[in-house]
C-alpha cells in the first residue's frame, strides 16, 4: 500500500474535459475510435447522459482499455442475496415516518466484511428504476474487496468516509478519501474498495438520474464555497495479466447481480472525457457567514447538488458545517428552530455540532423530515442565551458535519427503523425547553417608549 501512495497523483478541476495516459502515446490522435487503437487497445466509451443532453450538461469519456468491459460471463443474482439494499422506496421495505429520527454509530462488525457486505440504505424516495430520486445509505466494513469490484448501475455515489481511509480504484485511476474529504463514483464505473487503515464507516448518498454539480453563487460573485481547482480526478493506472475467476458485483434496481471474468476491470492504459470520479478535500471549503445580525440559511454551505428541474429545489444538496468564525451581533448564533419543505439527513464526521451538546456522535446521523420541527437541544439554547451579555467573536474549531438535503420526502428502512442503535429518546432534548415568555419585559418597554 505504501508503494501506491507514493505514486498517487491527480488532475486538478471541476467538469473539465481531461486527458491521461500510463503509458505515452495510449491516447489515439484526432479521433476517438481508430480503426485500430495505439497498443492494440480497445476503444470503449461510457455515457453519463443521453447523446443529445445539452452540450454543457453531456458528459461522456473515452476508455482504451486491454480488453472491453463486455467480455464477461452472463449476470446471475448474487447468492447470498442482499437483503438491505433499496432503490425503489415503497411500503414493502419502507416507512413514512414524521418523528424526528437519530441513530448512534453503529459498530463495525467482527465477522469479516466488505464494502458491499456493509452497506445498507437507511432511507430514500423515488425510483432508480423511473430515473428520479435519491437513497441514503451508511457502511461498515472492516476488510477489502478481493477480486472483486463493484458497479452501480443505478445512479451516482456520493462517499463521506467518518472512520478510516477508503483505498478507491476505479476504471480512470485511483483515489485515497480520507475522513474529512468525500468522493463522487459516477453511475456505471466500476470501482474496488480496499481499507488501509483495516476498518471503515461512512455515508454514502445515491442519486438517480442526475449528476452533482456545483451551485450557482450568485450574489456571492466569481469565487467562494467550492472551487473547482480543489476537485481532483485520478489519472490512468492499469493493471494486466489474467485474473481467473474475477467478480463483477453489479446494482440493478436495487438487486445485486454477479458475473465472472477473466481480467481485472482496471485495465485501462489511457482515457479523454468529461465523466469520471473525483475527490474533493473538505477543509479548503471557503464558508461564508453573517457578519451582522442573524443567523444564515445552510444553504450557504453547499458544497455540491443536484438540481431537479425546478429552479432553485435540489433533488439532493450536499452541506457541510465546517469550522468557521461566529460574529453576529444580538443574535442567536446556533442554527435557528425550523421547519422546512425539503428533508433533512445529517451526519457527523468529528467534533461536536454546534445545536446538539449531546448525543449526536460522530458516525451517527439524524433525519427531520419535511415539516417535522428541529432546532437546538435544550443545552444549547440555555447554554446560549445564558450568555447575553458576554457574545464575544468566537471560531467552531474541530468539527464537521454535513447535511444531505431533498426536496423529495423520505421513506425509512424497516431494518433502520428497528435498528438497536435507533435512539428512542432523541425527543427528550428538546422536552426541556421552557417558556421564557414574560409580559413584564413587554410592559417596561412600552413604558420606556412613552416617557420618551
Amino acid at each position: 500500500m505504501g508503494e501506491k501512495l507514493a505514486d498517487l497523483q491527480y488532475q486538478p478541476g471541476f467538469g473539465n474535459h481531461f486527458s491521461s495516459e500510463a503509458i505515452p502515446g495510449a491516447l489515439p490522435r484526432d479521433q476517438n475510435s481508430p480503426l485500430v487503437c495505439p497498443l492494440g487497445l480497445y476503444a470503449e466509451q461510457i455515457s453519463g447522459t443521453s447523446f443529445t443532453s445539452p452540450r454543457k450538461l453531456n458528459q461522456r469519456s473515452w476508455l482504451y482499455r486491454i480488453k472491453p468491459s463486455v467480455t464477461h460471463e452472463p449476470f446471475k443474482p448474487r447468492v447470498p442475496a442482499h437483503t438491505r439494499l433499496v432503490s425503489e422506496f415503497d411500503a414493502s421495505n419502507s416507512r413514512t415516518n414524521p418523528t424526528q429520527l437519530r441513530w448512534r454509530p453503529e459498530d463495525v462488525p467482527d465477522s469479516p466484511t466488505d464494502f458491499v457486505d456493509g452497506l445498507y440504505t437507511v432511507c430514500g424516495a423515488g425510483s432508480s428504476f423511473l430515473r428520479h430520486g435519491f437513497a441514503i445509505h451508511m457502511y461498515t466494513a472492516n476488510k477489502g474487496m478481493k477480486d472483486s469490484a463493484f458497479c452501480n448501475a443505478d445512479g451516482d455515489f456520493l462517499f463521506v468516509p467518518q472512520a478510516g481511509r477508503v483505498w478507491i480504484e476505479t476504471e480512470c485511476g485511483r483515489l485515497l478519501v480520507s475522513p474529512g474529504e468525500i468522493a463522487v463514483i459516477p453511475q456505471g464505473f466500476r470501482f474496488s474498495i480496499d481499507l488501509p487503515d483495516g476498518k471503515s464507516h461512512g455515508y454514502v448518498a445515491e442519486i438517480y438520474g442526475a449528476h452533482f454539480q456545483l451551485p450557482d453563487l450568485g450574489p456571492i460573485g466569481a469565487n467562494g464555497l467550492a472551487a473547482p481547482r480543489d476537485f481532483l480526478a485520478p489519472t490512468a493506472w492499469f493493471e494486466e495479466g489474467l485474473r481467473p475467476d474475477y467478480t463483477i458485483v453489479q446494482k440493478f434496481g436495487g438487486e445485486l447481480f454477479t458475473a465472472k471474468q477473466d481480467f481485472s476491470p482496471f485495465n485501462v492504459v489511457a482515457w479523454h472525457g468529461n465523466y469520471v470520479p473525483y475527490k474533493y478535500d473538505l477543509h479548503k471549503f471557503c464558508p461564508y457567514n453573517t457578519v451582522l445580525v442573524d443567523h444564515g440559511d445552510p444553504s450557504v454551505n453547499t458544497v455540491l447538488t443536484a438540481p431537479t428541474d425546478k429552479p432553485g429545489v435540489a433533488l439532493l444538496d450536499f452541506v457541510i458545517f465546517p469550522p468557521r468564525w461566529l460574529v453576529a451581533e444580538h443574535t442567536f448564533r446556533p442554527p435557528y428552530y425550523h421547519r422546512n419543505c425539503m428533508s433533512e439527513f445529517m451526519g457527523l464526521i468529528y467534533g461536536a455540532y454546534e445545536a446538539k451538546a449531546d448525543g449526536f456522535l460522530p458516525g451517527g446521523a439524524s433525519l427531520h423530515s419535511c415539516m417535522t420541527p428541529h432546532g437546538p437541544d435544550t443545552t444549547t439554547y440555555e447554554a446560549t442565551i445564558a450568555r447575553v451579555n458576554a457574545m464575544a467573536p468566537y471560531k467552531l474549531t474541530g468539527t464537521m458535519a454535513f447535511m444531505f438535503e431533498s426536496a423529495l420526502i423520505p421513506r425509512v428502512c424497516h431494518w433502520a427503523l428497528e435498528s438497536p442503535f435507533l435512539d428512542h429518546d432523541y425527543y427528550q432534548c428538546w422536552i426541556g425547553l421552557k417558556s421564557h415568555f414574560s409580559r413584564i419585559a413587554l410592559d417596561e418597554t412600552n413604558v420606556e417608549s412613552t416617557d420618551k
